[in-house]
């Protein structure tokens, strides 16, 4: 076997900054010491897949195939992740000094980014599914740490919930991954990608591997909270405390993209694109759907979340349709992809971390009704709670989500999917339903002072939305702009 330790240094500093959380809770003992160690193992974590994926390609864990690929496009992936995880921490610091115990929460927090950087990297299906739990796995204890120290039995109910139904989902993605290899002898993605393209062909001459590489998606598409398995997701983001929501509604989602764009990026099929683009037509009319009916905060943005699927998978979609029929067209749609997916992270983190700054961090989200005229007394983050939620609306200012569903809608297009181009915009158009209503009811005059929500120290969440925007940015242009300029440029 092929060791390239080089290609696997992101993977080591995820691995040690798990195990050093641990170790320095236990000798030192003190809270800040221990956010502050798991964050700098973090930033470094970033640092390394950006590094490593600045050069050539790597592979690494090699027989017969490579289980571990290291690629510009897996760095920026496990970039993401090690921010989303920088983030996570800055929001959860102040619930650590009286609620659960820093070192769990934080070894827990960062065996769930070693689980991403993984994914990122992952070469074949058994790397792919075991990076997939690992990122998962942590994520059923976050969910109920609030309920430990408070007997809050929501939190208990939520992170049971999330449990049952993503230990159903794994068992159907190993089966559909055991039929899939029992039906290809290969564990490899590429061979895998092919599999899955026999889906919806009548000619198939494998419908073993048909049936096999139907439940990977369907256990896959668990994790994106995509219909019909989305319900998990209002409860459990409701039942978790504000930090573990605000990871949770971002890096299982990125989780999820990853995945799937693993098991899709080599399919040369049109007729493939179908499977995705039904699948992101239904996601994201049920998701503004349900939002329009909701009167908790974190539950509209749960739902809101789901619908955001939908325009995720959407270039993904435009991308299988447009597999080996027109390179530019493809491209484009990789872009589009990857486009929106960081802006969604961008502009679904901040929001909640203006939730987390208004309610506190040990906190659920509340009603909307209690949010009435927070813009008027808390100026500062009900605005940036108002521009988030413009953002995901697409709506300027928010130029990210502007941008994103332009350039989404624009690989439709081309791709030859005008008819999920103009249903998005449909659902671009729900959404502002919910979406403007809630920001008005940020502006509207305040109610008396013993109704307003509860005062919390906002520098933390302020500076850790800043810092996620910058670093974001930085991780961009250092990893994904050359590769955006090569699509671009092939356009012309």
């Amino acid at each position: 076997m092929t060791v390239d330790h080089l290609a696997l240094l992101p993977l080591y500093w995820a691995a040690g900054t798990a195990v050093l959380a641990l170790l320095v809770d236990l000798l030192a003992g003190r809270r800040a010491v221990t956010v502050a160690v798991t964050a700098s193992g973090a930033a470094l974590t970033g640092a390394a897949a950006l590094w490593v994926g600045a050069g050539p390609d790597r592979a690494s864990l090699c027989f017969d195939g490579c289980s571990y690929l290291a690629t510009p496009y897996a760095g920026l992936m496990a970039t993401l992740f090690a921010l989303l995880t920088v983030g996570a921490l800055g929001l959860a610091a102040p619930m650590l000094r009286d609620g659960p115990p820093p070192g769990e929460f934080c070894f827990l927090l960062a065996c769930s980014m070693t689980g991403g950087v993984a994914l990122g990297y992952a070469g074949d299906l058994v790397s792919l599914i075991v990076a997939v739990e690992t990122l998962t796995l942590p994520l059923y204890v976050l969910v109920g740490l609030r309920g430990r120290r408070t007997a809050d039995r929501a939190a208990a109910e939520g992170a049971v919930t999330f449990f049952v139904v993503s230990v159903a989902a794994t068992a159907v993605a190993l089966l559909g991954a055991a039929l899939t290899y029992a039906a290809t002898g290969s564990l490899r993605l590429s061979a895998s990608s092919a599999a899955v393209s026999t889906i919806l062909f009548p000619d198939a001459t494998a419908p073993l591997a048909a049936v096999g590489a139907t439940l990977l998606l369907a256990g896959l598409a668990f994790k994106v909270a995509a219909v019909p398995l989305h319900a998990w997701a209002p409860a459990t983001y409701d039942a978790a405390p504000l930090p573990v929501a605000a990871y949770l509604s971002t890096a299982s989602k990125l989780g999820g993209v990853v995945a799937l764009v693993a098991l899709w990026r080599t399919l040369p099929a049109e007729r493939t694109g179908w499977t995705l683009a039904v699948l992101a037509a239904v996601t994201m009319t049920v998701g503004n759907l349900g939002a329009l009916r909701q009167t908790r905060m974190v539950r509209l943005l749960a739902w809101s979340s789901v619908a955001q699927v939908g325009y995720l998978l959407a270039p993904l979609a435009a991308l299988a349709t447009a597999a080996g029929r027109a390179d530019a067209v493809a491209a484009q749609a990789r872009a589009a992809a990857i486009a929106y997916t960081i802006f969604f992270l961008v502009i679904e983190f901040g929001a909640f971390a203006a939730v987390t700054a208004l309610r506190g961090p040990g906190r659920d989200g509340g009603d909307i009704a209690g949010y009435t005229g927070v813009a008027r007394t808390r100026r500062a983050l009900g605005a940036a709670l108002a521009l988030a939620l413009v953002g995901l609306a697409g709506l300027p200012p928010g130029l990210a989500g502007l941008f994103g569903k332009a350039t989404v809608i624009r690989a439709l297009l081309d791709g030859g999917l005008a008819w999920l181009a103009l249903l998005l915009a449909l659902n671009v158009v729900i959404g502002l339903a919910y979406y403007l209503r809630l920001v008005t009811t940020l502006y509207l005059p305040p109610p008396a002072p013993a109704d307003a929500p509860a005062a919390t120290a906002p520098v933390v969440a302020w500076s850790v939305s800043a810092a996620i925007v910058v670093a974001t940015a930085t991780a961009v242009a250092v990893g994904f702009a050359p590769q955006l300029v090569f699509d671009l440029a092939a356009l012309t």
